[in-house]
């Protein structure tokens, strides 16, 4: 686990390849994104702008939260404080994604001594190194010398 001293500036995580299958494209968009170009391959062709099947932004950023767990283990989890998203590119059936996490900022807290502010900038790439997510997070990193557990 990663602690705020355990973390500088310039450091990058890199994750492991999550591969993003139609079947599961069809059903995170049933569930949650029932947009045509998310559920329809065949409308999905007729898109101006998609022209194919793409994933859900929403189902690409849930991959890519999975793969931040993964690869930057930050000691009592990812908390967000705020984070600016992108989605350049589409997310398609067969995509091989994989994130690289950079952390680009560490702000101690001068109100509470036992944490501070990471901010970090994510890539997520696909297997052609299209960048399909981008995204600059806030998180909350605690303290070594301050934790109890």
């Amino acid at each position: 686990m990663l602690y705020l001293e355990d973390l500088n500036v310039g450091d990058t995580f890199k994750s492991r390849a999550y591969r993003m299958t139609e079947e599961e494209i069809l059903k995170f968009a049933q569930a949650f994104d029932p947009q045509p170009f998310h559920t329809n391959a065949e409308q999905a062709r007729q898109h101006p702008i998609f022209q194919g099947l793409a994933a859900s932004g929403w189902h690409t950023a849930a991959v890519v939260m999975r793969l931040w767990t993964e690869c930057f283990p930050v000691a009592y989890g990812l908390i967000g404080a705020d984070s600016h998203v992108r989605w350049p590119c589409p997310t398609r059936p067969d995509d091989e994604i994989r994130v690289v996490v950079t952390i680009s900022e560490i702000k101690p807290s001068k109100r509470k001594p036992d944490r501070g502010i990471v901010r970090y900038e994510t890539q997520a790439l696909n297997q052609h190194d299209q960048v399909l997510f981008s995204s600059s997070t806030n998180i909350v990193v605690f303290s070594r010398e301050f934790t109890t557990v």
